[in-house]
């Protein structure tokens, strides 16, 4: 008989729909209010940088993407899809190339090039997921064993944790009053209150910071300088219209991908960050819901997903799309495992996505609401890494495992900004989270004594990966 992870404590809720529908709505709603932050920052910082990411787009293809991943694994997977992080650097990097065809060229245009560079990067994952079908699973996780896997999905957490101080010190006695609430909605919560202590720790402080507001506190909007401002700005709702189309929808020419070599080679091999991004997401869903999906529906069909909602949403000038490990700690304090929650939220998102003036209170919340929210989220995603290690049996007494974590943990926080290497006049970056991927993997394959089997474990737990 399997025995859940979660066995001890409250049962996890695997079909949501024996809560009714008015709590699934609720539930729904909290999955994408932990995906907003995220996934809106994305285009912010690309805007920052010169290039017209919009945000409109962003969100609609991080719904549709959400949902066609949902048909290509056969409706078991509870994940979300938002805007991936691991491909700002390369954003940034096209922003600021000036040479060749680039020298004179609008940003608008720069945005058109790095999106196909994007487009390409998704197709890898299809050449990655192809790879798995025709030799399995099996031989392939041998080279992604938790040993591997476990510090990377650490380290996912551990380099998302200085935009969480970052955005909570911009006020911290609203992020610690955004993180009380989820903490006593979480303990002492009875019934819907323990479920949904993301969204109350979101609405919860964001009322706290309308009073505040009112009585005219404020929150530091440099940190370079100390310089303070308002509390909460509603000047972009004022602006924005009620009802509005994306922009790939009113004037496509201008938003569409365009290919070149040099953009390709700037942004297409970040997919080896975000492809081990991906499988470390898996194992940690896997992990938390107590379900092997890298087995069953399969990686193949997981990479699949991801890798075409990535290519569409760059083929009409949207981020690369990531699973998001923000609605994976949602999943971890919620306990509510279904994947219809998760449609849902793809369908608020797809929904919303046609209202600038919704996007535009939505980004109305105080960076250090997102930043307390963050601080929970965040942790718990590490959390998840270290019980994915404990709960495989990973013998850390074995001189090369040992190694491998150490070698992916010191490369994963030392190499801050990442590594450039030149190809072909091009800069190429790898971030630290690629340079880690990189090293446990060639790391796994070289030293001897590798004798993880996957999709074998000593306590028949269905979240484990294997066994050592």
């Amino acid at each position: 008989m399997k025995k859940s992870p979660d066995a001890v404590g409250q049962a996890p809720i695997r079909d949501a729909r024996s809560l009714g529908v008015p709590k699934m709505l609720v539930l729904g709603l909290q999955h994408m209010f932990a995906m907003f932050g995220a996934t809106v920052l994305v285009p912010i910082l690309v805007q920052s940088y010169g290039l017209p990411l919009n945000i409109q787009t962003t969100l609609f293809f991080a719904g549709f993407g959400t949902l066609f991943f949902h048909v290509c694994t056969k409706m078991k997977v509870p994940a979300f899809l938002g805007s991936s992080f691991a491909f700002l650097g390369g954003f940034q990097a096209m922003a600021a190339l000036e040479s060749g065809i680039y020298a004179t060229m609008e940003p608008a245009e720069k945005l058109q090039y790095a999106c196909g560079g994007i487009v390409v990067a998704g197709l890898l994952y299809v050449v990655l997921a192809a790879i798995i079908k025709a030799v399995g699973v099996h031989k392939v996780m041998r080279f992604l064993p938790p040993v591997v896997t476990g510090p990377i999905i650490i380290l996912i957490g551990l380099n998302l944790a200085p935009s969480a101080v970052s955005n909570a010190s911009t006020c911290w006695w609203l992020a610690l009053v955004a993180m009380a609430i989820i903490v006593v909605a979480n303990i002492w919560g009875k019934g819907m209150i323990k479920i949904i202590p993301i969204l109350l720790g979101v609405v919860g402080s964001y009322l706290v910071a309308v009073a505040a507001n009112a009585m005219g506190a404020t929150v530091i909007t440099d940190a370079a300088t100390g310089a303070t401002g308002p509390m909460l700005d509603f000047s972009g709702m004022a602006q924005a219209s009620l009802f509005g189309f994306q922009p790939f929808l009113t004037d496509i020419s201008h938003n569409i991908a365009k290919f070149d070599v040099s953009a390709i080679l700037v942004m297409a091999p970040i997919a080896i960050a975000s492809m081990m991004e991906h499988i470390g997401d898996m194992s940690a869903i896997s992990a938390t819901v107590g379900e092997n999906f890298i087995e069953d529906p399969g990686l193949h069909r997981t990479l699949v997903g991801d890798g075409i909602a990535t290519s569409l949403a760059g083929l009409f000038c949207g981020p690369s799309n990531t699973t998001y490990g923000e609605n994976t700690g949602v999943l971890v304090l919620s306990r509510v495992h279904d994947p219809r929650v998760i449609r849902l939220a793809a369908l608020y998102a797809v929904i919303l996505s046609f209202s600038p003036k919704f996007a535009a209170f939505v980004n109305s919340i105080p960076a250090a609401i997102i930043g307390g929210v963050s601080f929970i989220l965040y942790g718990m995603i590490s959390a998840i890494g270290v019980r994915n290690v404990v709960e495989n049996r990973v013998d850390f007494t074995n001189s090369r495992n040992l190694i491998i974590a150490a070698v992916i943990l010191v490369c994963g926080l030392g190499f801050t900004g990442g590594l450039t290497f030149h190809v072909g006049g091009a800069a190429i970056t790898l971030t630290s989270l690629a340079i880690a991927a990189i090293a446990g993997i060639v790391l796994n394959a070289i030293l001897p004594g590798n004798d993880f089997h996957f999709g074998k474990s000593a306590n028949d737990a269905s979240g484990n990966l294997g066994q050592y």
